[in-house]
């Protein structure tokens, strides 16, 4: 489990990078570089790092599913996403 600090980073970043995503647009469509400079290093989507919505743990990230192979391994096995069933063959 991820420290409780280090989720809050990344939730604040994800604010920043909603906050400043139509300025950045603009400046990025218009070519105006220096324009981009001048905001937060926070505000590229690029410094966003996924991590798991339950646990926070930063690798084996699930994109489909939004958490890691471990939360999905464990919610799998006791049934609690729906659709997902165990492989049998």
């Amino acid at each position: 489990m991820a420290k409780e600090s280090i989720k809050a980073r990344e939730r604040k970043k994800e604010a920043t990078v909603a906050r400043y995503a139509a300025k950045r647009a603009a400046l990025k469509a218009a070519g105006d570089y220096a324009g981009l400079d001048k905001l937060p290093k926070n505000a590229s989507p690029v410094r966003l790092h996924n991590r798991c919505k339950l646990t926070g743990r930063p690798r084996g990230y699930m994109r489909k599913f939004g958490i890691s192979r471990v939360t999905f391994r464990e919610l799998a096995s006791n049934g609690k996403i729906p659709g997902v069933v165990k492989a049998s063959w």
